[in-house]
């Protein structure tokens, strides 16, 4: 039985993602810094799950968790996740307070780099590496620079790791927009109902990992739409 970690996995695409691959025969372990949602959602879930509350910028949280998914085996998949998009509403740059962004990017590059480099020895030769992008990583959109640099910075991270290793598969994945509470977080007191529910990208991550194309940034749309081609 193949073997995940998803950071973010108590709300959002991390927690749909996590249900996908539970769906599709594997055993995944989540994390989040709410204990008790990240509870709900491992009850909520049919199938080998675990779940470890904490910061993924904590050093000792990441050994813990890395220990725990790798309790049964080597790790198959690492899916980055975990997300900060700083304050709420989207300050300018001019506005962007130093401690905000130091904060997105531990969350947003500095960790996912760290879990990487600590999940490294439980890797198998086929193991994955799927890092959470944006639009906003190539796009420029005014608010968003904080989020969107970190972002960019992991996108950048991800090509360079498949330079570096060009014998395992390192995707950055962007999925759109979606209607989560992060991105609700951007549009405080707006309705976002017209996003698409984190559900409906899934099946552009699995159709990734059965494909297997070759590392790089890849769009949800493109993936979905590259499904509905072949049929």
């Amino acid at each position: 039985m193949p073997n995940a970690i998803i950071t973010g996995g108590s709300t959002g695409l991390g927690r749909a993602l996590a249900e996908a691959l539970l769906s599709d025969g594997w055993t995944v372990t989540i994390d989040a810094r709410s204990e008790d949602r990240l509870a709900a959602v491992a009850d909520s879930l049919a199938g080998p799950i675990r779940h470890l509350a904490g910061d993924v910028t904590d050093p000792d949280h990441r050994e813990r968790l890395v220990r725990l998914a790798a309790a049964d085996g080597p790790i198959d998949l690492l899916i980055n996740n975990a997300s900060e998009l700083g304050a709420s509403p989207q300050p300018a740059l001019r506005e962007l307070t130093e401690p905000t962004f130091r904060r997105i990017l531990a969350v947003n590059v500095e960790a996912p780099l760290a879990l990487i480099n600590r999940v490294r020895p439980h890797l198998g030769p086929d193991s994955v590496v799927i890092n959470i992008s944006s639009d906003a990583a190539a796009d420029h959109y005014p608010g968003w620079g904080g989020y969107a640099a970190g972002k960019a910075a992991l996108d950048h991270l991800t090509l360079t790791l498949a330079a570096e290793e060009p014998d395992r598969r390192w995707y950055a994945v962007d999925p759109g927009d979606l209607r989560t509470e992060l991105h609700q977080s951007a549009f405080p007191g707006e309705d976002i109902s017209d996003r698409p529910l984190p559900e409906t990208v899934t099946p552009a991550f699995l159709a990734l990992l059965r494909s297997r194309p070759p590392s790089g940034r890849y769009r949800a749309a493109d993936l979905l739409a590259g499904q509905d081609a072949r049929r």
